[in-house]
């Protein structure tokens, strides 16, 4: 069974997925941050949290598919 609070965090990370998705990676990173609130230690919102920083500095091309291409070893 499924706490309460991990749902929450799922449910947070979902929305934060959909706006990554959408490219709108400000909007995306709220939800994520919202979710390491409840759970500091969700790593799948830690990760997608830094790729959202990491696009707001320097965004994908306006074609990106949202595959993310790892730059180091």
């Amino acid at each position: 069974m499924i706490s309460e609070e991990k749902k929450k965090v799922l449910e947070l990370f979902s929305e934060g997925r959909r706006h990554y998705k959408l490219m709108k990676f400000s909007d995306a990173q709220a939800f994520f941050v919202k979710a390491l609130e409840i759970d500091p230690q969700d790593g799948p919102s830690k990760e997608y949290l830094e790729r959202c920083r990491q696009y707001i500095q320097n965004p994908p091309p306006e074609d990106w598919d949202g595959v993310r291409v790892m730059e180091t070893k």
